[in-house]
């Protein structure tokens, strides 16, 4: 990879210089400094209304649009993440995985474009991609929380949504001398008795110490926090369309071009399921704040979450066998099949598997930094960070197959191919089905277990970082300081794949026989509720089962060629799992940054206006790994790679390849004081977004086609992808009442999306001036001629030029009613209704026929409103969040982006506090259990519907 040279940075630091002297000189005037702060009267309240008041001063007093989350709010909420704690701002929602939030929509765009920071320093995910899952972060180690919807220079790029700025304590900054908070819960799910072996109860334990030594001048901060929860649910779900047949014996019936005139798309299948498991995550914090004089301070600080899931997803997994099926009184919606009597035929595929899958999700995130701090005189101020974020993901997937049996007796046990099922999709809700071997999938005389598989992914994420910047105050008219630095960051990802299969799960393999199942690894399963016309099923102990097949051991995954193309010895293997090879790789993103900035302050007549104005250049070098298919061509650079237990390929060129590129970022920022409690912001940046981290994962091969000498190639993902861009503009009006008790927001969004990345055909593409080793010339095998190589197709991830607007707008409102007589004067309201709307449209064909579909991520109505009430020492409150459909992916299918249907969730807690120290709350999550559900981008053609039950806490905190 190739290496920055620092000039860049010295050019940013003589330019910023010069901006500073210039400015400096031409200063004609001084006027006196807006002191906002000063003149705002506080009011004191407690509880929830004292944490609503202290967000809203925070923006009020903020120099870009943004909005903030105190520190009172975060600890007053039992929030199980901090992704439940951010839905509740203004224009953010979330996608619900497992019943809670773990990736947030800013402005209707998707996780991938939200910029994430800890402390100021860049995070890196447990997602495989640069998707932040905010519920590795407890909100009872956060301090604070901000939602930056404007950039400004200083700020490092990476946010065309937003960029979320998570802070922890500063014990320095604490009021008290010490300050001791514990917390502790037990947790129960209402919907887990539904589901065999799911656990139902669960508990929520963190503590967390403040203290200031000596003379004020070493602060130290602790914290743990520990959640244990069950993970239920009971779901439905229907698999994609991706084949076709004639089911309804009319000619010339299709609509699309992509049939045969007379036939129509028909699914893979659909699924029932039991979802049960276990999530801990211990959260750990610490932080060392060292002042030993006035002007510097030295901080250290460290986060660490461990987040573990054991789960499993038992029931039924239909294969309804695509061609090879007859289908009769076939119900169409469109030309897509939603309803058909589907039988298996001699030669098809057709059939029923009791599915005992078992998954295995270790996550952890590491945060550490050093920040040094010093005001070297009175105007000048330099700022040090050394920074390290590193997450982990491991991740296994585990999968037991049961097939139906004519006699699970028999000495040779055959497959029971007499197979019907019936089955009618009834949209959002719940379909109707009916199968003749009903009976048998709850009998171990029947059920036979026919293959065991499991498939790790690995991922491991890390950025290294160091940053310094300048602060310099100026004596003008205009600017109150100038502000300039840069920062350098090495990024490495790496992605592993690998496999272990046995048996078969379409048939009973004779070299690898089906398991015959006993009383003791059994337990039959019935449905409840909605779901209770379900046929009953074996839910199959895993351990048993294995023991009973592998009693030595079952083997571990491993990565391998099997009996891939250019495999020399397959070592028995009869599959090809060459994807396990391919799919693994790093990929290499250094950046160097540097901006300067100046500080708005000034008058325009007699109305003060705050502000920055700056630029941000970024210089890019981005590579990946790859393993090029050169065909056994030694003079392309063939190599014998060998795989994690020998098995050697010959068709391979191993290579690094990749791009640079550097973005000039310019931003603005205008804060107008109309009057003591009105402002109206103006801001206009220009943003990006780099793609998806493991998108630039290389996978990509290249070869030229012996007779013709065409080359031609293709990759999933593309080493060559360039960021997301836009130029977006923010304007807000915003009225603080009287007395700090409220606020009235409006605001209005454009956003002009460049490109988007898409998967497309690229004629002529220039195979070698983009780094893939070709030939110039290839003999022809028959005539023996030497025949000059043209550039072909090559199929990959690219940036298209398909960009387009995103825009809205944003009301809220918040409310203590203060001035109500004696006992209303302790009700309030919180509240945000945006609108958001995008011509941005991809298309799908997952439930067959292609339609259009929106932006992943943009619902055009979210509306969030709390409702809370206080008298002395209880407090109760009612939160409601609704976001109307949207697009994003789905929950139970990975890699497939499809419709979800608008949702409302609701959310009640109360407290008393017994003493200043003690108190007691309780809370209910999802108080309605309001379901997940997911569409073809057609409501009537299912996608998911997945319910998760409510979550009860009761518990206790105590603070001195």
């Amino acid at each position: 990879m190739g290496k920055f040279k620092l000039s860049a940075l010295m050019l940013a630091m003589f330019a910023a210089s010069s901006v500073l002297a210039a400015v400096e000189s031409d200063a004609q005037s001084t006027v006196k400094k807006p002191q906002l702060e000063e003149d705002l009267e506080v009011i004191e309240v407690r509880g929830f209304s004292r944490s609503l008041i202290q967000s809203l001063n925070q923006k009020r007093f903020t120099d870009m649009v943004s909005e903030q989350l105190s520190a009172d709010d975060l600890g007053a909420l039992p929030d199980v993440s901090m992704a439940d704690a951010l839905t509740r701002l203004p224009g953010i929602s979330a996608v619900r995985t497992g019943g809670q939030a773990a990736e947030i929509n800013i402005r209707g765009m998707s996780g991938g474009f939200v910029f994430s920071t800890l402390n100021g320093r860049e995070q890196v995910s447990t997602s495989g991609s640069r998707s932040i899952e905010f519920d590795q972060y407890p909100s009872e180690l956060i301090s604070s929380a901000a939602v930056y919807k404007s950039p400004k220079a200083s700020l490092i790029e990476g946010g065309v949504a937003g960029t979320v700025e998570l802070q922890t304590a500063s014990p320095l900054d604490n009021d008290q001398q010490h300050k001791f908070v514990v917390n502790a819960r037990g947790m129960y799910n209402d919907r887990a008795s539904e589901v065999n072996d799911a656990t139902e109860f669960g508990d929520r334990i963190s503590f967390s110490y403040q203290g200031k030594y000596l003379d004020d001048t070493l602060g130290v901060a602790l914290g743990y926090a520990r959640l244990f929860q069950p993970s239920v649910a009971t779901q439905f779900i229907g698999l994609a369309y991706n084949d076709n047949k004639d089911v309804d014996g009319v000619a010339n019936d299709t609509n699309g071009p992509e049939l045969k005139p007379e036939n129509e798309y028909i699914s893979e299948g659909f699924e029932l399921q039991h979802l049960g498991g276990e999530e801990t995550r211990n959260g750990y914090m610490a932080a060392i704040e060292w002042a030993p004089v006035d002007n510097f301070k030295l901080k250290g600080d460290v986060f660490l979450s461990r987040f573990d899931t054991e789960s499993f997803a038992r029931g039924l997994r239909v294969k309804l066998g695509g061609p090879t099926a007859t289908y009769t009184n076939a119900q169409l919606e469109g030309n897509s099949v939603v309803g058909a009597s589907v039988n298996r035929t001699s030669k098809g595929y057709t059939r029923v598997e009791i599915v005992n899958d078992d998954n295995q999700d270790f996550d952890g995130v590491d945060s550490y930094g050093v920040n040094a701090d010093w005001q070297v005189t009175e105007r000048l101020n330099v700022n040090v960070d050394v920074s390290l974020s590193r997450a982990k993901s491991n991740f296994r997937n585990g999968l037991l197959w049961a097939l139906v049996a004519e006699d699970a007796s028999a000495e040779e046990p055959v497959l029971d191919k007499n197979v019907s099922i019936n089955y009618q999709l009834n949209g959002l809700n719940l379909p109707d089905v009916g199968f003749n071997q009903a009976a048998a999938f709850s009998d171990i005389d029947r059920v036979m277990v026919s293959k065991y598989g499991i498939y790790p992914y690995q991922n491991e994420d890390e950025v290294s970082a160091y940053r310094l910047d300048f602060k310099y105050e100026l004596n003008n008219s205009w600017f109150s300081s100038v502000e300039f630095g840069a920062r350098y960051s090495d990024r490495e990802y790496s992605n592993n794949r690998s496999v272990f299969e046995y048996g078969n799960d379409g048939d009973f393999s004779v070299s690898e026989p089906p398991l015959r199942l006993t009383n003791d690894m059994v337990n039959v399963v019935d449905w409840e509720g909605d779901f209770s016309y379900f046929p009953s099923y074996l839910a199959i102990d895993l351990d048993k089962a294995l023991n009973a097949w592998f009693p030595e051991g079952a083997p571990e995954p491993v990565k391998t060629w099997g009996n891939a193309d250019g495999v020399v010895d397959s070592q028995g293997y009869t599959t090809n799992y060459s994807w396990t090879m391919l799919q693994s790789g790093s990929v290499y993103e250094e950046v160097l940054s540097a901006y300067a900035m100046l500080n708005i302050n000034t008058e325009i007549g007699t109305m003060p206006v705050l502000g920055n104005i700056g630029i941000r250049r970024v210089d890019t070098d981005q590579s990946a790994t790859i393993l090029e298919n050169v065909n056994g061509d030694l003079s392309l650079g063939a190599q014998n790679i060998t795989d994690s237990i020998g098995i050697i390929n010959k068709n391979y060129l191993p290579n690094v390849l990749g791009t640079t590129y550097t973005d000039y970022l310019p931003s603005l920022n205008l804060n107008f004081q109309l009057t003591d409690n009105t402002q109206l912001r103006f801001a206009a940046a220009k943003v990006m977004s780099r793609p998806p981290i493991n998108r630039l994962a290389g996978d990509a091969s290249a070869q030229a086609d012996k007779t013709s000498g065409k080359i031609n190639g293709s990759s999933t993902n593309n080493p060559f992808l360039k960021p997301f861009y836009a130029d977006q503009y923010d304007i807000s009006y915003e009225h603080y009442f009287d007395e700090s008790d409220g606020a009235l927001v409006i605001a209005g969004f454009y956003k002009n999306i460049d490109s988007f990345i898409d998967t497309i055909a690229i004629e002529g593409f220039d195979f070698k001036g983009n780094g893939f080793n070709v030939p110039d010339y290839i003999e022809n095998p028959v005539s023996g001629e030497q025949v000059a190589t043209t550039n072909g197709t090559y199929t990959t991830a690219v940036n298209n030029a398909n960009g387009g607007y995103i825009r809205g707008i944003e009301l809220a409102y918040t409310q203590v009613f203060s001035f109500l007589p004696a006992p209303f004067d302790g009700l309030g309201f919180n509240g945000s209704y945006s609108y958001t709307e995008s011509e941005v449209e991809s298309i799908t064909s997952l439930g067959g026929e292609t339609v259009t579909q929106g932006l992943p991520g943009l619902s055009k109505n979210v509306l969030n409103g709390t409702l809370f009430y206080s008298l002395d020492n209880f407090e109760t409150r009612l939160n409601v969040r609704y976001r109307s459909d949207f697009v994003s992916e789905q929950v139970a299918i990975n890699e497939q982006v499809v419709n979800f249907d608008a949702e409302t969730v609701v959310d009640f807690q109360t407290s008393y506090q017994f003493t200043d120290s003690f108190g007691m709350l309780l809370q209910v999550n999802n108080l309605t259990d309001e379901p997940t559900q997911s569409y073809f981008g057609n409501e009537n053609i299912t996608g998911t519907t997945q319910y998760f039950g409510r979550q009860v806490y009761l518990g206790f905190t105590y603070s001195h």
